[in-house]
């Protein structure tokens, strides 16, 4: 798989990023972070699973490129 949108990746990498880091400091409690986190995750998750199998996602990531 490849990355096909670097803009929505890096989004939602830093939305990752930045609520593990709150969740560290405690500025959001683990009953909020949690659920977020997982949401970012399923999307990303669901997103890489629907392009390996071939199908239309939402151009987070693709199908390799053939040589």
């Amino acid at each position: 798989m490849t990355v096909n949108n670097l803009p929505k990746f890096v989004i939602l990498l830093v939305g990752l990023l930045c609520l593990t880091a709150l969740m560290i400091f405690d500025k959001i409690d683990m009953a909020s972070g949690v659920p977020m986190l997982t949401m970012i995750l399923g999307y990303a998750i669901g997103n890489g699973v629907n392009a390996k199998q071939g199908g239309e996602s939402s151009n987070v990531f693709g199908n390799k490129k053939s040589k």
